[in-house]
């Protein structure tokens, strides 16, 4: 069943994306939630002319992505959690303390975009993280996790 997506959706595509999906997924899930339109030949046509019309807006949207991603890549974040034996963390960090921690130092990303390679951190050390700020714009951020001052 081919889709076009109203909204960005996990894993499957990005706003205004022409997507195949089993018929299921999108008669039950997609449809029903308005994440996604059938993608008739008609609807294709309003989309390929929605599309050129929002290119030359695209450009200032990825610039100000960029802008924000320069301003990551000088972010130093270091999130304390509080550490059991060894390196092992009580709990977990994940993208949501991730989030908090990138807003206190001054920059608000919505954690949906953010995902931290291997998933949950559990133990101290050095991690990376990919941020979207756009479908184009996508960061390698590094942070670290240490041991909660007692």
């Amino acid at each position: 069943m081919e889709l076009i997506l109203r909204e960005d959706v996990q894993d499957l595509g990005f706003k205004d994306d022409v997507v195949t999906v089993k018929n299921g997924y999108g008669r039950n899930y997609l449809i029903p939630q308005g994440l996604a339109t059938l993608a008739t030949p008609s609807a294709k046509k309003v989309l390929a002319e929605n599309l050129k019309q929002r290119a030359h807006k695209e450009k200032k949207i990825i610039q100000a992505a960029e802008k924000i991603a320069e301003s990551l890549k000088d972010l130093e974040i270091k999130i304390p959690a509080k550490v059991g034996s060894g390196d092992k963390l009580f709990g977990s960090v994940s993208n949501i303390d991730l989030a908090a921690a990138i807003e206190k130092a001054g920059q608000t990303i919505d954690r949906k975009f953010i995902s931290i390679q291997g998933g949950l951190v559990k133990r101290t050390g050095p991690y990376n993280a990919k941020i979207r700020l756009h479908r184009e714009v996508l960061v390698d951020f590094p942070f670290e996790v240490i041991a909660e001052a007692k």
